[in-house]
């Protein structure tokens, strides 16, 4: 009998656990290394979701690890009035990341994060409106909830005033087309922003942004629209806030997936990938920004802004990406991801889309690919199968949104590795179709 069933695990998890969305796997995790996490029975499973999105190392890093032990040794927690080596050397270090944005706030999470942009974009302009896509997540508390449309919405009372949002770009699926079918985002992003201008009261304070929207099925900015975007917040005095809590910090093959553009938001925010599985997040702006915030008394005195346990972890985190060449690294294996999916896609008709950029990538499954529509059922068969055989994988299930998987690995990830990976995926899908023998399975050659 696997020890994964321990009938009192489990009990004691249904009496005392508040479920906080979606159900649990059914394995007891002991342990993780490298890009396996270990269940009670010892079963490696490869974890192409990097966690949440955020074990960028992959896990129990050996600096990492090193790095948490020191520092706890040293000084993990400080009244938030005091300053520590590690918080202001890396603060240095990221200023050098991304020029132009020289002033940093370290935070927790990527919800706090935004929360402190938002509301710092609120007091420097004097408005209130925020504008966000469609299909975002932002994080689960106050305006960052607001500011999240992908899920979470109803049942909770009224959003913060002032919430307006804009369809997202959808290649997959355009809304406008051009004359060879392809998506019009420019008309898309002149509509969308008449819509806006029609409904705000005249106090737009900001656009928040993830450069490509992963709850919301792994959806990218196409090339220019970042620019435009842009535009169309300078025009209106807004903003521009871009959150890269799954892009940031090399996983899309650049630093930041906003250089990809060559457009520097106003301000950036940061979580996930730059405490590597540890709470740590960022906000970052520049130097004017930061002095008029100030000057009108910015706060956001919170119980670990500044903690220097984290930051220690965010310096090894830079260390390595450094290092270990992950940022190109990122890239590489990227375009292998990339073209083992494609080839899935050719063999396998339920296989709608791939997309996606570096180690940031989806797989949308579909009843028709002629009609593109979504196939929640045979995704989430997909997602039991390949847990099954070892591979965890994060399908977005949401209403409206396709059963896309967000495929995000570790960027240490071997070739071994991913190819396990994609053998295992394309198992799953052969076990998926089986279930279902009514459903077209193998692609014309």
């Amino acid at each position: 009998m696997s020890k994964n069933s321990d009938r009192g695990f489990w009990d004691s998890a249904q009496k005392h656990l508040i479920r906080y969305g979606g159900a649990f796997e059914p394995a007891i995790i002991e342990r993780a290394a490298g890009s396996f996490v270990y269940d009670a029975d010892d079963k490696p499973i490869l974890d192409f979701t990097s966690g949440q999105m955020s074990a960028l190392l992959g896990h129990s890093h050996p600096r990492i690890v090193a790095t948490v032990s020191r520092q706890v040794a040293q000084v993990a927690h400080l009244f938030s009035g005091m300053l520590s080596r590690p918080v202001v050397e890396l603060a240095e270090r990221l200023a050098a990341l991304a020029p132009g944005l020289d002033r940093v706030l370290l935070l927790s999470t990527g919800a706090e994060s935004n929360e402190a942009a938002i509301r710092m974009a609120k007091l420097v302009t004097g408005k209130h409106e925020i504008v966000a896509f469609s299909k975002s997540w932002h994080g689960m508390t106050g305006v960052a909830a607001s500011a999240t449309y992908s899920a979470g919405r109803k049942g909770y009372g009224p959003a913060a005033v002032g919430s307006l949002a804009i369809p997202a770009p959808n290649s997959f699926r355009p809304r406008f087309r051009n004359a060879d079918g392809s998506l019009d985002w420019q008309t898309e992003l002149d509509d969308a922003f008449d819509l806006v201008d029609s409904q705000s009261t005249g106090s737009l304070a900001a656009f928040v942004a993830e450069p490509i929207l992963s709850s919301g099925g792994i959806l990218e900015l196409p090339q220019g629209y970042l620019a435009a975007l842009q535009k169309k917040c300078r025009e209106r005095g807004m903003l521009l806030i871009l959150d890269e809590a799954q892009t940031g910090i090399g996983r899309t093959g650049t630093m930041f997936a906003f250089q990809r553009d060559g457009v520097t938001p106003d301000i950036l925010t940061l979580s996930k990938t730059i405490g590597a599985g540890l709470p740590l997040s960022a906000v970052m702006t520049t130097a004017e920004i930061e002095e008029e915030a100030h000057d009108r008394g910015f706060l956001f005195y919170t119980t670990h802004v500044s903690d220097p346990l984290p930051a220690a972890v965010g310096l090894a985190v830079l260390d390595v990406v450094e290092e270990e060449k992950l940022v190109e690294r990122a890239r590489d294996m990227g375009t292998k991801l990339f073209d083992g999916l494609s080839r899935l896609k050719q063999r396998y008709e339920c296989v709608g889309d791939v997309r996606g950029r570096g180690l940031l990538l989806g797989v949308e499954i579909v009843k028709d690919r002629k009609d593109r529509i979504p196939d929640h059922q045979l995704g989430a068969a997909i997602a039991a199968e390949a847990f099954r055989r070892g591979l965890s994988m994060n399908i977005v299930k949401l209403p409206g949104m396709g059963g896309v998987f967000r495929i995000a690995p570790p960027l240490t990830i071997s070739d071994e590795e991913l190819e396990l990976g994609l053998k295992i995926i394309a198992e799953a899908i052969e076990a998926g179709l089986a279930a279902n023998t009514s459903r077209p399975g193998i692609a014309a050659e």
